[in-house]
């Protein structure tokens, strides 16, 4: 696919827009606790995929530059090892987080697994558009 059709920062940008939008239905068609919990689970999504995106680009770009032969696999292993821990390291993180705003009973769990799915809206968007794109250029 083209960078122009799929770029990660649009991806980050939809992602806003769509907690914008869920946010204000949900003001809107419910009340303002709702509103608040889908922005809380909408910024803890989209900031876990933002950092997510800026961990394997590194660790893309320190394949790129690693050297050749025994040192490149040393490289492979640790930068791996990285990305892994910090994978973990973050989930348990995000986990926690939500288990204390639950566990608070401050949030509306209804309007905080809507904000956590925010992303998932991105990307099916995202490929229905891109998808969208190649069956009307390939009629042509």
């Amino acid at each position: 696919m083209s960078d122009e059709l799929v770029s990660l920062r649009k991806m980050q940008v939809l992602s806003w827009a769509c907690l914008l939008l869920l946010c204000g239905g949900a003001w809107v068609f419910f009340s303002w606790e709702i509103a608040w919990a889908v922005a809380i689970g909408g910024v803890i999504s989209i900031v876990s995929f933002m950092a997510i995106h800026q961990d394997v680009a590194r660790f893309m770009k320190s394949l790129d530059s690693s050297e050749e032969g025994q040192g490149e696999k040393k490289t492979l292993k640790v930068g791996k090892a990285r990305y892994i821990i910090k994978f973990w390291l973050r989930l348990a993180i995000i986990g926690l987080v939500l288990l204390m705003l639950i566990k608070s009973g401050k949030v509306n769990i209804f309007g905080l697994l809507v904000g956590l799915s925010t992303v998932v809206f991105t990307i099916t968007l995202t490929t229905v558009g891109a998808a969208g794109r190649y069956i009307i250029s390939s009629r042509r």
